[in-house]
């Protein structure tokens, strides 16, 4: 159990439940705010209160009176409140209530509330005071659907409804009933701490699982070779994890001790690096520009100063458009981007490039778990994409401090210098016809290139021809790079 004191140091999670008290009642916008112990008071609107929000209104009541609490499957539910009522007719300043976070704290607003309670497992979401059984739509087959349907309504206790979630699709009757148990087990513990903590709210009742176990819990599945680990402590967490949800997949979870880092290992550094700036690389050249602004999220598509000679211009559009629309998804599930997200893509005239590009933005965000809504592009060649914000988005300082010019200077992220020359090289030998091939860098960058017995130069060389050198010049600032022939004359881009 953990006492929530009042300061803006506070770490709120989507799922955490919290015993806290209202602060204020605002009938305009039929909502109250809630004090949390956070600088902003947390927000629980009318429409957030769930329909058995009376039932749990005076559940709660009682526990915190003292007085005794029939079994929970026992109870006897009041009506539902009212759709269109006034949340100053349930509520008053000073009342206690149970509340869940919604969304996390964005800029200056504070959490956003419900009391429509849920507790999430790996196949079901169980719902105190609901009798209602949902299922994942991600489950096709209607057999399985009924299947999953009369099972979790055999075994779920009076009062409780649930989600069957689509990582129960194929569970036996046993795995659900463990976990069925397992979650209402939860919830009567969460009465039980409301008993012992009433005077000291705002107090988090319930911590939803860690950021680890909760991308097991909602994303694993048994396609996962490996489950690589570089914190004992954490290793020993997953593992017990893994061995309760898929005891015969307990042996893929592995810790790592080689000696460079884990990202480094893996290439995940140059993946963060490269994923999380403002200029994002797309294909032959082109390449997206991400900016964010006070109300919404600019995805900027450029093509960049190349286009292939064997296409039109509708051609080259609709070809960086597509490859666009799947990095977009990618970035926007990747960063977390929530709120509204306008793209700017590449105009095009054909009506059917426009359908095929919209059809195509539908297809990548189609894995994306959070609910989000595509509208097909405007006659200037604008999308609007919406996507449920439930936490800030995922930044990552990518910028590094410049070496050559005594700490004062910031550069783009250097690793992907490499790979970013790279791909000017394999461009200027399938589209030029320039026999050799000078690349001229700032010297630490040649050192780098160079070193080695199987040295970055020789790979090159070996890959795109012995035409392909790497020469220092004091000239070059850090990042910068040109291209020459073996007559010193310049290779524009």
């Amino acid at each position: 159990m953990e006492y929530v004191s009042s300061n803006n140091t506070v770490n709120f999670a989507v799922g955490d439940i919290y015993l806290a008290k209202i602060k204020k009642v605002i009938p305009s916008l039929n909502a109250v705010f809630v004090d949390l112990g956070y600088e902003h008071a947390a927000f629980l609107h009318y429409n957030d209160l769930g329909p058995q929000f009376k039932t749990l209104h005076t559940t709660v009541k009682t526990i915190i009176e003292g007085k005794k609490l029939q079994k929970f499957s026992d109870l006897e539910q009041e009506a539902d409140i009212d759709k269109n009522g006034a949340v100053s007719d349930i509520l008053q300043i000073g009342d206690h209530i149970l509340v869940q976070i919604a969304k996390e704290p964005i800029s200056t607003k504070g959490p956003k509330l419900s009391s429509e309670i849920s507790l999430a497992g790996r196949n079901i979401i169980l719902l105190p005071f609901s009798n209602k059984i949902s299922i994942s739509q991600k489950i096709e087959l209607n057999e399985e659907k009924n299947r999953l349907r009369k099972i979790t309504r055999t075994l779920i206790p009076q009062n409780y409804g649930a989600i069957i979630r689509t990582a129960a699709e194929g569970c036996s009757l046993e795995s659900i009933e463990k976990e069925i148990n397992e979650l209402v087990a939860k919830w009567e513990l969460i009465l039980q701490k409301i008993r012992e903590v009433k005077n000291k709210t705002p107090y988090l009742i319930q911590r939803e699982v860690d950021r680890v176990s909760s991308l097991l819990r909602d994303i694993y599945n048994p396609t996962y070779t490996d489950i690589i680990v570089n914190d004992k402590a954490l290793f020993e967490e997953v593992r017990e994890y893994i061995a309760s949800i898929a005891p015969d997949q307990e042996k893929n979870v592995k810790l790592y001790s080689a000696g460079p880092p884990i990202f480094e290992q893996y290439g995940i550094e140059r993946q963060i690096k490269s994923s999380f700036g403002r200029t994002i690389p797309v294909k032959s050249g082109a390449y997206l520009i991400i900016e964010k602004t006070e109300a919404l999220h600019v995805i900027d598509v450029n093509s960049g100063n190349r286009t292939k000679a064997d296409k039109d211009q509708e051609g080259n559009a609709i070809e960086v458009n597509l490859a666009s629309a799947i990095e977009i998804a990618r970035q926007i599930r990747l960063r977390d981007l929530g709120g509204i997200v306008i793209v700017d893509f590449i105009d095009m005239k054909n009506n059917d490039n426009k359908i095929k590009l919209f059809e195509t933005m539908q297809e990548a965000m189609a894995e994306d778990r959070a609910k989000h809504n595509i509208l097909p592009l405007t006659k200037f060649g604008l999308m609007q994409i919406t996507r449920q914000r439930v936490r800030p988005e995922q930044k990552t300082n990518t910028n590094e401090t410049c070496p050559s010019c005594n700490g004062t200077g910031i550069v783009a992220p250097s690793v992907n210098l490499p790979l970013e020359i790279e791909n000017e090289i394999s461009y200027i030998r399938k589209n030029t016809s320039y026999k050799k091939i000078v690349v001229k860098v700032h010297p630490f960058v040649a050192s780098y290139l160079k070193k080695g017995l199987f040295s970055t130069e020789l790979r090159w060389k070996m890959k795109y021809g012995f035409n392909t050198k790497v020469v220092a010049s004091h000239e070059n600032t850090f990042l910068e790079y040109k291209f020459e022939t073996n007559n010193q004359e310049k290779i524009i881009l």
